[in-house]
């Protein structure tokens, strides 16, 4: 295999495409802190360590779900179970990727630097959770919550309230969908004695709990507006964070995990990016 193609296998082992969810987030961060565009330096750096961050992140999780994913039949081709790719050249990516975002963080600023062990403790520890506890999803979102949370920190050099909001709606947003994503994994959740909210209270306590979580993710967003100050474009954006969050809910109860991929991978990559857009045009108008 030529070195394009084990790029491609190595890009697609690790979800390269989904930093879609997090990059945005950590961006309104970064913007939301500098109240404008930062500078260009501290925007590369950022940039750095998203994506040493979801890399290792990932890298991490395919790892230490190698052997369940091929058992699980919605998993069972990925690169890693085929033996496309070794173990061993997982973790190297995973311990490259981490050494990126611990460059990154020397280069933002010494808080940055000091808690970013934290982070990969976090990031990487997230994929044994499934094993031992229900609340896996929270510590999921709490992955990717930390990305505007860290951005905030890059810029301002300090942490404040602000971030901490936004990264709570960041955390329900992505515990909520990721309860709608292990609705198509309950019975082999169930047989391997894996932990999942669908898993435990059935699909319908699982839609229940994601409800409640993804409706307080407009209601962290608007404090945050609220908090800042912000204007009329950022409460655009948090309805069409909830509007999109309703097409979500409505899809899933409407047609359950066979529009599993629109209502996971569409909605969520455009209400990232929307949010950033109405936030954007709101500090620059």
């Amino acid at each position: 295999m030529g070195l394009l193609g084990r790029l491609r296998l190595y890009l697609e082992m690790i979800k390269f495409s989904h930093t879609l969810f997090a990059l945005p987030f950590a961006l309104m961060g970064a913007i939301l802190a500098a109240r404008g565009i930062p500078d260009g330096r501290t925007l590369f750096w950022i940039l750095v360590a998203m994506v040493g961050a979801r890399s290792g992140a990932m890298g991490m999780n395919r790892y230490a779900d190698r052997d369940l994913d091929a058992l699980n039949p919605r998993t069972k081709d990925r690169s890693l179970p085929r033996g496309l790719i070794r173990p061993g050249q997982v973790l190297a990516l995973v311990a490259v990727s981490f050494a990126l975002l611990l460059l990154a963080a020397y280069s933002l600023n010494p808080l940055c630097l000091a808690l970013a062990p934290g982070a990969i403790l976090v990031l990487a520890g997230y994929s044994y959770t499934k094993r031992f506890t229900t609340l896996s999803h929270l510590i999921l979102g709490l992955c990717l919550g930390l990305a505007p949370i860290g951005a905030w920190i890059a810029v301002a050099g300090r942490l404040e309230l602000a971030p901490l909001l936004l990264g709570g709606a960041v955390l329900c947003w992505v515990a909520g969908f990721d309860i709608l994503y292990a609705l198509a994994d309950v019975a082999f959740d169930r047989a391997h004695g894996l932990f999942s909210v669908p898993a435990r209270l059935g699909e319908q306590g699982g839609l229940t709990v994601s409800l409640l979580l993804h409706a307080l993710t407009p209601i962290l967003l608007a404090a945050v507006g609220a908090l800042l100050g912000l204007g009329g474009w950022y409460y655009a954006g948090v309805l069409f964070v909830l509007l999109l969050l309703v097409v979500e809910h409505v899809v899933i109860r409407r047609y359950g995990v066979s529009r599993l991929e629109f209502a996971f991978f569409s909605v969520n990559g455009v209400l990232s990016v929307g949010i950033l857009l109405f936030t954007l045009a709101d500090l620059l108008r």
